[in-house]
Protein backbone atom coordinates (compact mmCIF):
# COMPACT_ATOMS: atom_id res chain seq x y z
CA UNK A 1 0.00 0.00 0.00
CA UNK A 2 0.83 3.73 -0.75
CA UNK A 3 1.76 5.23 2.77
CA UNK A 4 3.19 8.64 3.86
CA UNK A 5 6.90 8.23 6.02
CA UNK A 6 5.30 10.29 8.97
CA UNK A 7 2.03 7.41 9.49
CA UNK A 8 4.88 4.88 8.32
CA UNK A 9 6.83 5.93 11.36
CA UNK A 10 3.98 5.70 13.69
CA UNK A 11 2.72 2.26 12.83
CA UNK A 12 3.72 -0.81 14.72
CA UNK A 13 2.26 -3.36 11.92
CA UNK A 14 5.28 -5.10 11.03
CA UNK A 15 5.82 -7.39 7.86
CA UNK A 16 3.23 -5.99 6.23
CA UNK A 17 4.20 -4.99 2.50
CA UNK A 18 4.56 -0.62 1.53
CA UNK A 19 4.74 1.33 -1.24
CA UNK A 20 7.10 4.94 -0.04
CA UNK A 21 7.86 7.22 -2.55
CA UNK A 22 10.44 10.72 -1.39
CA UNK A 23 14.18 12.25 -1.74
CA UNK A 24 17.27 10.34 -1.11
CA UNK A 25 18.78 12.10 1.64
CA UNK A 26 21.88 10.04 2.24
CA UNK A 27 23.34 6.77 0.48
CA UNK A 28 25.77 4.57 2.28
CA UNK A 29 27.10 1.73 0.74
CA UNK A 30 29.29 -1.43 1.82
CA UNK A 31 30.27 -4.40 0.03
CA UNK A 32 26.88 -6.19 -0.71
CA UNK A 33 24.24 -3.69 1.13
CA UNK A 34 23.22 0.00 0.65
CA UNK A 35 21.14 1.96 3.25
CA UNK A 36 18.85 4.81 1.93
CA UNK A 37 17.76 7.71 4.14
CA UNK A 38 14.17 8.56 2.53
CA UNK A 39 12.01 11.74 3.44
CA UNK A 40 8.91 12.56 1.86
CA UNK A 41 8.38 15.77 2.90
CA UNK A 42 6.00 14.37 5.76
CA UNK A 43 8.03 14.59 8.42
CA UNK A 44 11.39 15.70 10.05
CA UNK A 45 12.42 12.28 10.10
CA UNK A 46 13.88 9.77 7.57
CA UNK A 47 12.95 6.22 6.99
CA UNK A 48 15.56 3.89 6.59
CA UNK A 49 15.94 1.84 3.34
CA UNK A 50 17.72 -1.32 3.03
CA UNK A 51 18.79 -2.65 -0.57
CA UNK A 52 20.60 -5.79 -0.83
CA UNK A 53 23.10 -5.20 -3.62
CA UNK A 54 22.27 -9.46 -4.99
CA UNK A 55 18.62 -8.10 -6.16
CA UNK A 56 19.47 -5.12 -8.38
CA UNK A 57 21.49 -3.91 -10.87
CA UNK A 58 24.60 -2.20 -10.33
CA UNK A 59 24.46 0.31 -12.60
CA UNK A 60 20.69 1.76 -11.22
CA UNK A 61 21.55 1.66 -7.67
CA UNK A 62 24.66 4.19 -8.84
CA UNK A 63 21.87 6.48 -10.03
CA UNK A 64 20.76 6.45 -6.22
CA UNK A 65 22.69 9.47 -5.24
CA UNK A 66 21.66 12.33 -2.72
CA UNK A 67 18.46 14.30 -3.90
CA UNK A 68 17.25 11.62 -6.22
CA UNK A 69 13.40 10.93 -6.62
CA UNK A 70 12.72 6.93 -5.97
CA UNK A 71 10.18 5.09 -4.83
CA UNK A 72 10.48 1.59 -2.86
CA UNK A 73 8.38 -1.11 -2.79
CA UNK A 74 9.52 -3.39 -0.01
CA UNK A 75 8.99 -4.98 3.78
CA UNK A 76 8.37 -3.20 6.63
CA UNK A 77 10.09 -4.10 9.90
CA UNK A 78 11.76 -3.33 13.65
CA UNK A 79 14.80 -2.51 12.89
CA UNK A 80 17.89 -4.05 14.11
CA UNK A 81 20.05 -1.30 14.43
CA UNK A 82 20.40 1.33 17.44
CA UNK A 83 20.20 4.69 15.39
CA UNK A 84 16.41 3.98 14.20
CA UNK A 85 13.44 1.56 15.09
CA UNK A 86 12.03 0.62 11.72
CA UNK A 87 13.65 0.45 8.52
CA UNK A 88 12.02 -0.62 5.26
CA UNK A 89 13.87 -3.83 2.51
CA UNK A 90 13.59 -3.04 -0.65
CA UNK A 91 12.02 -5.44 -2.86
CA UNK A 92 11.28 -3.33 -6.15
CA UNK A 93 12.56 0.15 -6.47
CA UNK A 94 11.56 2.82 -9.15
CA UNK A 95 14.15 6.01 -9.71
CA UNK A 96 11.91 8.65 -10.69
CA UNK A 97 14.48 11.84 -11.21
CA UNK A 98 18.15 11.41 -10.62
CA UNK A 99 20.82 14.28 -9.25
CA UNK A 100 23.49 14.47 -10.54
CA UNK A 101 26.15 14.67 -7.25
CA UNK A 102 28.30 17.20 -9.03
CA UNK A 103 25.79 19.64 -9.09
CA UNK A 104 23.12 19.26 -6.64
CA UNK A 105 23.78 21.76 -4.20
CA UNK A 106 22.56 20.28 -1.18
CA UNK A 107 25.17 17.84 0.02
CA UNK A 108 25.69 15.89 3.84
CA UNK A 109 26.62 19.59 5.00
CA UNK A 110 26.37 22.18 6.58
CA UNK A 111 24.69 25.04 4.71
CA UNK A 112 24.84 28.61 5.77
CA UNK A 113 20.75 30.45 6.21
CA UNK A 114 21.98 33.14 3.79
CA UNK A 115 23.54 30.43 1.20
CA UNK A 116 19.99 28.77 1.70
CA UNK A 117 17.79 31.83 0.26
CA UNK A 118 19.82 31.49 -2.74
CA UNK A 119 18.61 28.43 -3.49
CA UNK A 120 15.20 29.26 -2.54
CA UNK A 121 13.82 26.12 -4.93
CA UNK A 122 15.82 23.59 -2.84
CA UNK A 123 16.07 25.21 0.66
CA UNK A 124 12.88 23.11 1.70
CA UNK A 125 14.35 20.24 1.33
CA UNK A 126 16.19 21.17 4.25
CA UNK A 127 15.43 19.46 7.82
CA UNK A 128 15.00 23.19 8.95
CA UNK A 129 12.73 24.06 6.24
CA UNK A 130 10.66 21.14 5.88
CA UNK A 131 9.89 21.79 9.80
CA UNK A 132 9.45 25.39 9.27
CA UNK A 133 6.96 24.86 6.19
CA UNK A 134 4.74 22.17 7.52
CA UNK A 135 4.52 24.76 11.01
CA UNK A 136 3.17 27.37 8.53
CA UNK A 137 0.39 24.83 6.97
CA UNK A 138 0.08 23.66 10.61
CA UNK A 139 -0.98 27.37 11.94
CA UNK A 140 -2.61 28.46 8.91
CA UNK A 141 -5.06 25.83 9.72
CA UNK A 142 -4.88 26.49 13.24
CA UNK A 143 -5.90 30.17 12.33
CA UNK A 144 -8.92 29.12 10.21
CA UNK A 145 -10.16 26.76 12.95
CA UNK A 146 -10.08 29.25 15.87
CA UNK A 147 -12.50 31.43 14.21
CA UNK A 148 -14.59 29.18 12.94
CA UNK A 149 -15.22 27.61 15.83
CA UNK A 150 -16.26 31.35 17.60
CA UNK A 151 -18.32 31.84 14.74
CA UNK A 152 -16.18 34.48 12.96
CA UNK A 153 -16.58 34.59 8.84
CA UNK A 154 -13.62 34.50 6.68
CA UNK A 155 -14.29 37.75 4.60
CA UNK A 156 -11.83 38.43 1.45
CA UNK A 157 -10.82 42.03 1.20
CA UNK A 158 -9.72 43.26 -2.25
CA UNK A 159 -5.49 43.06 -2.99
CA UNK A 160 -5.94 45.99 -5.42
CA UNK A 161 -6.99 49.41 -3.75
CA UNK A 162 -7.52 53.03 -4.29
CA UNK A 163 -6.77 53.99 -0.45
CA UNK A 164 -3.77 53.82 1.82
CA UNK A 165 -5.25 52.52 4.87
CA UNK A 166 -2.39 53.20 7.35
CA UNK A 167 -1.91 56.87 5.37
CA UNK A 168 2.03 55.59 5.50
CA UNK A 169 2.30 56.37 1.52
CA UNK A 170 5.03 53.01 1.15
CA UNK A 171 2.79 51.92 -1.74
CA UNK A 172 3.20 49.67 -4.74
CA UNK A 173 1.48 51.27 -7.46
CA UNK A 174 -0.65 48.70 -9.82
CA UNK A 175 0.26 49.84 -13.61
CA UNK A 176 -0.23 48.65 -17.13
CA UNK A 177 0.66 49.94 -20.15
CA UNK A 178 -2.16 51.74 -21.06
CA UNK A 179 -1.88 55.31 -21.20
CA UNK A 180 -5.28 55.97 -18.94
CA UNK A 181 -5.34 54.66 -15.47
CA UNK A 182 -6.94 51.04 -15.60
CA UNK A 183 -9.14 51.27 -12.73
CA UNK A 184 -10.26 54.62 -13.53
CA UNK A 185 -7.88 56.41 -10.45
CA UNK A 186 -4.27 55.03 -9.31
CA UNK A 187 -4.34 52.14 -7.71
CA UNK A 188 -1.90 50.21 -5.59
CA UNK A 189 -1.01 46.92 -3.88
CA UNK A 190 -2.74 46.74 -0.17
CA UNK A 191 -0.87 47.40 2.77
CA UNK A 192 -4.48 46.00 4.64
CA UNK A 193 -7.55 44.71 4.72
CA UNK A 194 -8.56 46.47 7.47
CA UNK A 195 -11.11 49.50 5.99
CA UNK A 196 -12.84 47.45 4.08
CA UNK A 197 -12.79 44.46 6.91
CA UNK A 198 -14.85 46.84 9.26
CA UNK A 199 -17.77 46.73 6.59
CA UNK A 200 -17.63 43.04 6.60
CA UNK A 201 -17.71 42.98 10.75
CA UNK A 202 -20.69 46.08 10.61
CA UNK A 203 -22.90 43.76 8.71
CA UNK A 204 -21.89 40.55 9.58
CA UNK A 205 -20.91 40.85 12.92
CA UNK A 206 -17.37 39.08 13.31
CA UNK A 207 -15.14 38.60 10.23
CA UNK A 208 -11.30 37.91 9.81
CA UNK A 209 -9.09 38.27 6.66
CA UNK A 210 -6.19 36.11 6.08
CA UNK A 211 -4.07 37.39 2.55
CA UNK A 212 -1.13 38.84 1.29
CA UNK A 213 -0.32 42.51 2.36
CA UNK A 214 2.43 44.88 0.24
CA UNK A 215 4.67 47.67 1.76
CA UNK A 216 6.85 49.38 -0.60
CA UNK A 217 9.42 50.53 2.50
CA UNK A 218 12.96 50.55 1.31
CA UNK A 219 14.18 48.03 4.34
CA UNK A 220 16.13 45.33 4.46
CA UNK A 221 16.14 44.37 8.13
CA UNK A 222 15.45 40.74 9.45
CA UNK A 223 12.07 42.06 10.31
CA UNK A 224 10.87 43.24 6.77
CA UNK A 225 9.25 41.91 3.60
CA UNK A 226 7.63 43.61 1.05
CA UNK A 227 5.34 40.95 0.82
CA UNK A 228 3.51 39.11 3.82
CA UNK A 229 0.63 37.79 5.07
CA UNK A 230 -1.57 39.29 7.40
CA UNK A 231 -4.87 38.40 9.86
CA UNK A 232 -7.01 41.02 11.06
CA UNK A 233 -10.33 40.17 12.73
CA UNK A 234 -12.44 42.51 13.27
CA UNK A 235 -16.13 42.20 15.67
CA UNK A 236 -18.43 44.41 16.15
CA UNK A 237 -20.30 45.74 19.51
CA UNK A 238 -16.68 44.97 20.85
CA UNK A 239 -14.72 47.73 22.47
CA UNK A 240 -10.70 47.70 23.46
CA UNK A 241 -10.91 45.45 26.34
CA UNK A 242 -12.88 42.96 24.31
CA UNK A 243 -9.95 43.19 21.85
CA UNK A 244 -7.44 42.48 23.87
CA UNK A 245 -9.49 39.38 25.95
CA UNK A 246 -9.58 38.24 21.71
CA UNK A 247 -5.47 38.83 20.80
CA UNK A 248 -5.01 37.26 23.78
CA UNK A 249 -6.83 34.26 23.68
CA UNK A 250 -6.05 33.95 20.00
CA UNK A 251 -2.27 33.92 20.52
CA UNK A 252 -2.16 31.22 23.18
CA UNK A 253 -4.70 29.50 21.41
CA UNK A 254 -1.94 29.26 18.51
CA UNK A 255 1.33 28.79 20.79
CA UNK A 256 -1.11 25.55 22.81
CA UNK A 257 -2.27 24.25 18.88
CA UNK A 258 1.73 23.96 17.90
CA UNK A 259 3.22 22.47 21.08
CA UNK A 260 0.30 19.98 20.72
CA UNK A 261 0.26 19.30 16.86
CA UNK A 262 4.04 19.88 16.12
CA UNK A 263 6.18 18.11 18.69
CA UNK A 264 8.57 16.52 16.24
CA UNK A 265 9.20 19.91 14.39
CA UNK A 266 9.26 22.02 17.71
CA UNK A 267 11.69 19.21 19.01
CA UNK A 268 14.37 19.95 16.42
CA UNK A 269 14.01 23.21 16.08
CA UNK A 270 14.80 23.25 19.41
CA UNK A 271 17.93 21.30 19.23
CA UNK A 272 18.72 22.81 16.33
CA UNK A 273 18.00 26.48 15.77
CA UNK A 274 16.53 28.12 19.35
CA UNK A 275 17.63 25.76 22.74
CA UNK A 276 14.86 27.99 23.88
CA UNK A 277 12.33 27.53 22.00
CA UNK A 278 10.02 25.12 23.32
CA UNK A 279 10.63 27.65 27.38
CA UNK A 280 9.51 30.78 25.27
CA UNK A 281 6.41 28.89 24.08
CA UNK A 282 5.39 27.66 27.15
CA UNK A 283 6.02 31.04 29.02
CA UNK A 284 3.56 32.69 27.06
CA UNK A 285 0.90 30.12 26.93
CA UNK A 286 1.22 30.06 30.58
CA UNK A 287 1.21 33.54 31.96
CA UNK A 288 -1.53 36.25 31.48
CA UNK A 289 -0.49 38.88 29.86
CA UNK A 290 0.30 42.57 31.63
CA UNK A 291 -1.94 45.05 30.06
CA UNK A 292 -0.64 49.10 30.94
CA UNK A 293 -0.87 52.38 29.40
CA UNK A 294 1.82 53.86 27.29
CA UNK A 295 2.73 56.96 29.80
CA UNK A 296 3.29 53.80 32.49
CA UNK A 297 5.41 52.21 29.99
CA UNK A 298 7.39 55.38 29.39
CA UNK A 299 7.51 56.24 33.00
CA UNK A 300 8.95 52.47 33.35
CA UNK A 301 11.40 52.95 30.62
CA UNK A 302 12.58 56.35 32.22
CA UNK A 303 13.41 55.25 34.96
CA UNK A 304 15.06 51.97 34.08
CA UNK A 305 18.31 53.08 34.35
CA UNK A 306 19.11 51.72 30.74
CA UNK A 307 20.86 53.55 28.33
CA UNK A 308 18.74 53.26 24.91
CA UNK A 309 19.96 53.74 21.38
CA UNK A 310 16.83 55.67 21.09
CA UNK A 311 16.31 57.20 24.30
CA UNK A 312 12.88 57.48 25.89
CA UNK A 313 10.78 60.42 26.55
CA UNK A 314 7.10 61.06 25.98
CA UNK A 315 5.05 60.98 23.18
CA UNK A 316 7.76 59.13 20.66
CA UNK A 317 6.87 55.58 19.12
CA UNK A 318 8.43 52.91 20.79
CA UNK A 319 11.22 50.56 19.35
CA UNK A 320 12.13 47.10 19.56
CA UNK A 321 14.41 47.60 22.25
CA UNK A 322 12.15 49.07 24.57
CA UNK A 323 9.27 46.49 24.20
CA UNK A 324 11.91 44.15 24.54
CA UNK A 325 12.97 45.36 27.87
CA UNK A 326 9.54 45.54 29.01
CA UNK A 327 8.44 41.81 28.18
CA UNK A 328 11.88 40.07 29.09
CA UNK A 329 13.36 42.34 31.60
CA UNK A 330 11.05 44.54 33.72
CA UNK A 331 7.53 42.18 33.43
CA UNK A 332 8.80 38.73 32.60
CA UNK A 333 5.57 37.96 30.76
CA UNK A 334 4.00 39.19 27.10
CA UNK A 335 2.79 42.73 27.27
CA UNK A 336 0.11 44.95 25.92
CA UNK A 337 0.43 48.33 25.84
CA UNK A 338 -2.70 50.84 25.70
CA UNK A 339 -3.59 53.94 25.13
CA UNK A 340 -0.91 55.97 22.77
CA UNK A 341 -0.76 59.69 21.79
CA UNK A 342 -3.12 60.02 19.01
CA UNK A 343 -0.24 61.79 16.94
CA UNK A 344 1.71 58.74 16.22
CA UNK A 345 -1.15 56.25 15.34
CA UNK A 346 -3.48 56.20 12.51
CA UNK A 347 -6.84 58.35 12.27
CA UNK A 348 -9.12 55.43 12.48
CA UNK A 349 -8.46 55.19 16.31
CA UNK A 350 -11.22 55.92 18.61
CA UNK A 351 -10.29 59.19 20.48
CA UNK A 352 -10.40 58.55 24.44
CA UNK A 353 -12.42 61.56 26.45
CA UNK A 354 -8.46 63.01 27.31
CA UNK A 355 -8.49 64.08 23.25
CA UNK A 356 -4.97 63.28 23.69
CA UNK A 357 -5.10 59.61 23.46
CA UNK A 358 -6.76 56.63 21.48
CA UNK A 359 -7.45 53.19 22.59
CA UNK A 360 -5.12 51.84 20.31
CA UNK A 361 -3.41 48.53 21.83
CA UNK A 362 0.23 46.86 20.87
CA UNK A 363 0.95 43.25 21.92
CA UNK A 364 4.61 42.47 22.83
CA UNK A 365 6.11 39.42 22.82
CA UNK A 366 9.81 38.17 24.03
CA UNK A 367 12.43 38.39 21.55
CA UNK A 368 10.12 39.94 18.55
CA UNK A 369 8.56 42.73 20.25
CA UNK A 370 5.40 43.97 18.48
CA UNK A 371 3.00 40.86 17.31
CA UNK A 372 0.10 42.44 16.80
CA UNK A 373 -1.44 45.68 16.69
CA UNK A 374 -4.97 46.79 17.20
CA UNK A 375 -7.32 49.59 18.59
CA UNK A 376 -10.57 50.16 19.07
CA UNK A 377 -11.88 51.81 16.11
CA UNK A 378 -13.46 55.91 16.35
CA UNK A 379 -17.30 55.13 15.56
CA UNK A 380 -18.14 58.44 15.53
CA UNK A 381 -18.88 60.41 11.61
CA UNK A 382 -17.50 64.09 13.29
CA UNK A 383 -14.45 62.70 15.38
CA UNK A 384 -13.47 61.02 12.57
CA UNK A 385 -14.20 63.41 9.97
CA UNK A 386 -11.76 65.73 11.57
CA UNK A 387 -9.45 63.47 12.94
CA UNK A 388 -9.07 62.88 8.75
CA UNK A 389 -8.95 66.64 8.09
CA UNK A 390 -6.05 67.35 10.38
CA UNK A 391 -4.13 64.89 8.98
CA UNK A 392 -5.11 66.62 5.67
CA UNK A 393 -6.33 63.29 4.00
CA UNK A 394 -8.64 63.60 1.03
CA UNK A 395 -11.87 62.55 2.77
CA UNK A 396 -13.50 61.92 -0.85
CA UNK A 397 -11.42 58.88 -1.68
CA UNK A 398 -12.60 57.60 1.58
CA UNK A 399 -16.58 58.53 1.63
CA UNK A 400 -17.39 54.77 1.82
CA UNK A 401 -15.53 54.61 5.26
CA UNK A 402 -17.03 57.76 6.45
CA UNK A 403 -20.48 56.72 5.50
CA UNK A 404 -20.29 53.24 7.76
CA UNK A 405 -20.16 55.64 10.25
CA UNK A 406 -23.67 57.46 9.28
CA UNK A 407 -25.80 54.65 8.86
CA UNK A 408 -26.35 52.13 12.20
CA UNK A 409 -22.59 52.91 13.42
CA UNK A 410 -21.93 50.30 16.84
CA UNK A 411 -18.72 50.42 18.88
CA UNK A 412 -16.24 47.72 17.00
CA UNK A 413 -12.82 46.87 17.34
CA UNK A 414 -9.87 44.88 15.61
CA UNK A 415 -6.33 43.96 14.90
CA UNK A 416 -3.92 43.16 12.73
CA UNK A 417 -1.20 39.75 13.68
CA UNK A 418 1.98 39.28 10.99
CA UNK A 419 2.01 35.87 10.05
CA UNK A 420 5.81 35.74 9.41
CA UNK A 421 5.58 37.63 12.79
CA UNK A 422 4.25 34.85 14.14
CA UNK A 423 6.30 32.09 12.71
CA UNK A 424 9.16 33.89 13.80
CA UNK A 425 8.06 33.05 17.52
CA UNK A 426 7.13 30.18 17.08
CA UNK A 427 9.99 28.12 15.16
CA UNK A 428 12.52 30.71 17.18
CA UNK A 429 14.08 31.65 13.47
CA UNK A 430 15.65 35.30 13.81
CA UNK A 431 15.47 36.40 10.23
CA UNK A 432 11.83 36.98 8.79
CA UNK A 433 13.20 35.62 5.17
CA UNK A 434 13.66 32.23 6.60
CA UNK A 435 9.67 31.80 7.35
CA UNK A 436 8.19 32.55 4.20
CA UNK A 437 8.89 29.90 1.00
CA UNK A 438 9.81 32.94 -1.51
CA UNK A 439 10.86 36.10 0.34
CA UNK A 440 10.30 39.63 -1.69
CA UNK A 441 12.41 42.11 -0.54
CA UNK A 442 14.38 45.05 -2.11
CA UNK A 443 15.96 44.03 -5.01
CA UNK A 444 14.90 40.51 -4.71
CA UNK A 445 11.91 39.07 -6.35
CA UNK A 446 13.93 35.92 -7.34
CA UNK A 447 11.47 32.63 -7.35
Amino acid sequence: MKIRIVDLLKSDIYGIDVYVRGWVRTHRQSKNISFIALNDGSTVHNLQIVIEHVKFEKNMLKTITTGSAIGIKGKFIQSAGDKQQVEVIAGDIEVYGIADPQEYPLQKKEHSLEYLREIAHLRLRTNTFGAIFRMRHNMAFAIHRYFNERGFFYFNTPIITTSDSEGAGELFEVKTELKDDFFGSPANLTVSGQLEGELGALALGAIYTFSPTFRAENSNTFRHLSEFWMIEPEVAFNDINDNMDLAEDFLKYLIRYALENCESDLAFLNDNVDNGLMDKLYFVANNEFMRLPYSKAIEILQESGRQFDYPIKPGIDLCAEHERHLVEEYFRRPVIITDYPKEIKTFYMKQNEDGKTVRAMDVLFPKIGEIIGGSEREADYTKLLQRMKELNMNTEKLWWYLESRKFGTVPHSGFGLGFERLMLFITGMTNIRDVIPFPRTPRNANF
